[in-house]
């Protein structure tokens, strides 16, 4: 097929072209019709008159039927891109019957998240929700392209796994030929093993999270965007090197798409806990930021710094696991989130790296040495001191986009009660 798409017709004004795609709204006016036809790219508006177009052969084109058009380009500046296709031929390459279950030409979809979950099919076509699916494979290519920059090196990594990364109680359980088997929370191990090999390493792909979590921040599955790199000094390195690359993951976002980012901060503000707490109005003996504490601290972040990012350091390592380097006070961790918006969107820092203190942790841990002997035979045989981060994109993507709700920005969610479509 021989096909211009909409974005490129003002080039082929005063030409005979053929567009394909999708019947996305029929405007019947007095004198002419105008048929809206989607693609992938944007919109072309196609010219029908009566004496061009009868109304029977104009009922064949129903919302959501795919057509292929071969039309003049004539220029219209109140027409998209300025243009319009006139003297219209066209062909239709499937029918579609039955009346939609929403209607995809109005701004914003009328159906429900329910509704738009149960047709994911047809609502991911809206332009709203396939441009937040645009928004994060451009995330993703400005990541790739940002840490390859630092010389990090992309790596694949199992997600079938003997034993879980996180917590015991937050793994989804399968049957690998007999024996347990665990899909991977996350390729936290697995990473850590390669900057043996490479220093510099990263992965996007799915994890899996077996919590009982129904709010609109969490899913079972989700994408993370990792990143582990060696012979650090501290966690503060880290945060540097995730700064840069929130930094092209946010230009890239922009060139792409056009879509408008904050400035990523040469300099992300940056809180210890107990500070953070005392900010939030948390009590000072609270283990962990709540959600309220976390919106109070990006409210803080803007109006001190102005800065949409703020970076929490020194975690307790009682909510942080086994593998996380202590600070100078044990009681603390050199580990750090980072909140977008008032949402956590990173966590890293520093991991351990000698045998001996893994060994340790484990031990206080209660934890079985055997399971972990691939893991740990990374540090039996010489790791440099490290560190690390995993970005949940999902969540990234709603907070730039504004969304309530990370489902609104994943094309197929899995939760707690969601498998299909």
């Amino acid at each position: 097929m021989q096909r211009t798409v909409s974005t490129s017709l003002p080039a082929h004004a005063g030409e005979k072209v053929t567009v394909a795609g999708w019947v996305h709204r029929l405007r019947r006016l007095k004198s002419v019709t105008f048929l809206i036809v989607r693609d992938a790219a944007g919109f072309s508006q196609v010219v029908l008159t009566p004496g061009e177009f009868s109304e029977e052969r104009t009922g064949e084109l129903t919302e959501g039927s795919v057509v292929e058009v071969t039309a003049m380009v004539t220029a219209n500046e109140q027409a998209p891109g300025g243009v319009e296709l006139t003297t219209p031929e066209i062909r239709v390459l499937s029918h579609v019957a039955e009346p939609l279950p929403f209607e995809l030409h109005r701004p914003a979809l009328a159906a429900g998240l329910p509704a738009q979950l149960d047709h994911a099919a047809l609502a991911l076509r809206h332009p709203a929700r396939s441009g937040a699916l645009r928004i994060a494979a451009a995330a993703t290519a400005g990541f790739r392209s940002a840490l390859e920059a630092q010389d990090f090196v992309e790596i694949q990594t199992p997600k079938i796994v003997e034993s879980a990364t996180e917590s015991g109680a937050s793994v989804f359980r399968l049957d690998y030929f007999g024996r347990p088997g665990y899909l991977a929370q996350s390729p936290q191990f697995y990473k850590q093993l390669m900057v043996g090999v490479f220093e510099r390493v990263f992965e996007t792909g799915p994890v899996f999270r077996a919590e009982p979590s129904d709010t609109a921040r969490h899913l079972a599955q989700y994408t993370s965007l990792d990143a582990e790199m060696g012979f650090i000094a501290d966690h503060r390195d880290v945060m540097a090197a995730l700064t840069r690359t929130l930094t092209g993951m946010f230009a890239e976002i922009t060139r792409r798409t056009g879509f408008a980012v904050p400035e990523v901060p040469a300099e992300i503000p940056a809180v210890h806990f107990t500070e953070a707490l005392r900010i939030a109005g948390a009590a000072p003996d609270e283990p962990d930021l709540a959600p309220a504490d976390e919106r109070a601290l990006g409210e803080w972040a803007l109006r001190e710094h102005g800065s949409a990012f703020v970076y929490v350091t020194g975690y307790p390592m009682r909510k942080r696991p086994l593998y996380t380097h202590p600070s100078p006070d044990p009681a603390y961790s050199n580990g750090f989130d980072l909140l977008f918006r008032g949402l956590e969107i990173v966590t890293g820092g520093q991991r351990l790296h000698r045998y001996d203190d893994y060994v340790a942790a484990l031990t206080a841990a209660g934890e079985p040495l055997g399971p972990y002997q691939g893991y740990l035979d990374g540090f039996r045989y010489g790791m440099p001191p490290h560190g690390g981060w995993a970005i949940g994109l999902e969540r990234l993507v709603a907070r730039l986009t504004g969304a309530a709700n990370v489902r609104e920005v994943t094309a197929f969610p899995r939760d707690l009660h969601r498998l299909a479509p």
